[in-house]
């Protein structure tokens, strides 16, 4: 009995795990079925576009602000999306994917499948690779995957499928619904359901829209050498550069060095995660970061943007707060400057009189002491108005008759006149 209930309540879990969409399902790893499920709307791309697009996808936060930004700045395009490119600081990935702006968007717009595709890329790379083939071998089988004007396909002797551009620079990006274009592979449509809408009325099963010039853009390339089980990543370096170089102000920095062929392995760069959890807790050690259960909708995302910018301007405004206080103080400054060079001028201004006082004080000595010597010889005599006079007694009767005359007192030293009191 026990056995029994064992079994069913088994039974009953496997049945909601499988009904969970696989972003709910956190900690563990994909299954076949799930990682099927998450590139069924992007494995029959070409494999330079399907690359590019996993790489992106390790970046959700970027995803969302370029996929805004495009559509912010009405998907600028050629040169001039080169020269606006060249002040940001996303990845060169999400850089190139710009050039794509509908596929930009599908990956905005459906956030929890990004994050999907990039945390299984990331931690079960092979397995997704395998996925992709797995894939593309049901819509080759169906007849519904072939060679045509906008893409060559090739299925080698070991059933891998490679699929390329017809033009090297121009890409087509094909549109079709997942839950046809695999033959009678279905699965639960409301794992991604955005993802899966079908194409309009009167669409074939793989449509193409029109062809985008994307120059070096598109960077990436699938390596299937290795064989099922081996798939991995590489990067055209010529392509690289060359997009780096008109896209990146410090493209200098970011190149890569040609040693094998024009080929060389993509490397994630966990600067660009912007703080992200990693889904797979080997993966978040590998890169020195957070593993956990976290996910990213578009609110958070759009507030992530936003909380970006507002940082940016109030970094600004306090920048010019500092500048205009510094620009204050050396005003400041300048004027103390200025306050104290006046007040050296006074100071040098004071020396020098009292320098010519000096001179003046020490020219007037020999002077000084010439009368002081001249007063002294007179106090030795007697002192009176006649002092010095060559005929004092006959000044002195001549002015005793004046005074006597003017009825007013003489000068002569006593004696009183004949006339009144002086009043």
């Amino acid at each position: 009995m026990k056995a029994m209930i064992r079994s069913v309540m088994a039974a009953l879990l496997t049945l909601c795990a499988a009904a969970l969409p696989a972003a709910a399902q956190q900690g563990t790893a994909f299954s076949n079925e799930q990682l099927e499920q998450i590139v069924a709307p992007i494995a029959l791309y070409p494999d330079s576009l399907l690359t590019q697009v996993m790489m992106a996808s390790t970046y959700p936060l970027e995803v969302v602000e370029a996929d805004r930004w495009l559509k912010q700045n009405k998907n600028p395009k050629g040169s001039a999306l080169e020269s606006a490119l060249k002040d940001k600081d996303w990845d060169p990935s999400i850089k190139g994917l710009c050039t794509l702006p509908d596929v930009l968007a599908k990956m905005s717009e459906n956030l929890d499948w990004t994050q999907d595709l990039g945390d299984a890329f990331l931690g079960q790379k092979a397995e997704l690779m395998d996925a992709v083939q797995r894939m593309r071998g049901k819509a080759y089988d169906a007849g519904n995957l072939k060679t045509t004007e906008q893409q060559v396909v090739t299925q080698q002797p070991d059933k891998i499928i490679v699929i390329e551009q017809s033009a090297p620079q121009v890409v087509y990006v094909p549109s079709y619904s997942p839950t046809v274009v695999y033959g009678a592979w279905s699965y639960p449509t409301y794992y991604y359901p955005p993802m899966y809408a079908p194409p309009p009325p009167g669409y074939g099963l793989l449509t193409f829209g029109v062809g985008m010039a994307v120059g070096a853009a598109i960077w990436g390339d699938c390596d299937w050498n290795g064989g099922w089980g081996h798939g991995d990543v590489d990067i055209d370096v010529n392509n690289y550069n060359n997009f780096n170089r008109n896209t990146n102000v410090n493209w200098q920095n970011n190149q890569i060095s040609n040693r094998s062929g024009n080929r060389s392995s993509w490397q994630h760069n966990p600067a660009h995660r912007k703080g992200v959890n990693y889904r797979d807790q080997g993966v978040a050690q590998q890169y020195g970061a957070r593993g956990g259960t976290n996910r990213v909708s578009r609110d958070q995302a759009r507030g992530w943007s936003q909380g970006q910018a507002g940082s940016r301007a109030a970094a600004g405004t306090q920048q010019r707060a500092a500048g205009g206080a510094q620009q204050r103080d050396r005003a400041a400054a300048g004027t103390q400057q200025r306050d104290r060079a006046a007040a050296g001028a006074q100071q040098r201004d004071r020396a020098a009189a009292g320098t010519q006082q000096q001179r003046s004080g020490t020219a007037a000595g020999p002077q000084q002491r010439d009368r002081a010597a001249a007063s002294s010889r007179s106090t030795g005599q007697r002192s009176s108005a006649y002092s010095g006079s060559r005929s004092p007694n006959m000044d002195r009767a001549a002015s005793s008759r004046g005074s006597a005359s003017r009825g007013t007192r003489s000068y002569s030293g006593g004696g009183r006149s004949g006339g009144g009191r002086r009043r």
